[in-house]
């Protein structure tokens, strides 16, 4: 499937109002980082067509859709998606389990749930920071999560090493909702600072975060990026 079809057939464009929570929901975030690995990573792009939720979460996925004439999307950064479900978790005092991140990260992210989000029942696991978990680990992974019993859980071990994990193991995960939320933990946690609404608004989030993070980030903004524009410029001239 090229961009345009995942833009137009798979990309997530309703409120977040809308989100299903009845039944098992998986949700994932496509940006022009995670577009470029899917096309060299089948298992990595069957995990995101198969979301039942992919959020536009990049500008870059904005602008594509904007340039190859597709329709009018907004972005919807993981963050934003979080906070809506944590809200939306309070009111109905639902559990909410963390799988990833540091053992201090994790700390910080439950006690700022329970402060701000009192009705909220939160749990949370940190798993080795390895690319591949074993069989076993993941395994006692399952079982932590399991026995927390959570309506969500939130999985922050960067992409695509997470969206991998949660395709490889939902049917196993008793959760109503799974969403893949990387940086998240650390924005949430207050370990990074996420960009100001005004850069946000003005679409270059991106820029402040490669400022504040340039060793990580790097690769994404000087590789990615521009194979994801040359993607979309081949796509437009095939049209």
């Amino acid at each position: 499937m090229n961009l345009k079809d995942i833009i137009a057939q798979k990309i997530y464009t309703a409120p977040l109002s809308a989100i299903p929570s009845e039944n098992k929901c998986i949700i994932n975030a496509l940006n022009p980082h995670s577009y470029i690995i899917a096309k060299k990573d089948k298992v990595f792009e069957e995990s995101l067509l198969s979301s039942d939720v992919l959020l536009p979460d990049g500008i870059g996925i904005v602008f594509a859709a904007k340039f190859l004439k597709i329709k009018g999307i907004k972005k919807i950064a993981g963050a934003d998606m979080h906070q809506y479900l944590l809200a939306q978790a309070n009111e109905k005092g639902k559990a909410v389990f963390y799988l990833g991140a540091t053992e201090i990260t994790l700390q910080r992210i439950e006690k700022k749930v329970q402060q701000e989000y009192p009705l909220i029942r939160v749990g949370s696991y940190g798993p080795p920071f390895s690319s591949v978990l074993s069989k076993e680990e993941s395994n006692k992974i399952v079982k932590v999560i399991n026995k927390f019993k959570p309506d969500i859980l939130f999985v922050g071990m960067t992409a695509p090493k997470q969206e991998l994990w949660v395709h490889q193991h939902k049917e196993f995960v008793n959760a109503q909702v799974i969403a893949s939320i990387g940086a998240v933990f650390d924005f949430y946690a207050g370990s990074i600072k996420r960009p100001g609404p005004i850069w946000i608004k003005l679409g270059l989030e991106w820029f402040i975060r490669l400022l504040r993070e340039p060793k990580r980030l790097w690769k994404r903004n000087f590789i990615s990026t521009p194979l994801f524009l040359w993607e979309v410029l081949k796509e437009k001239w095939a049209n």
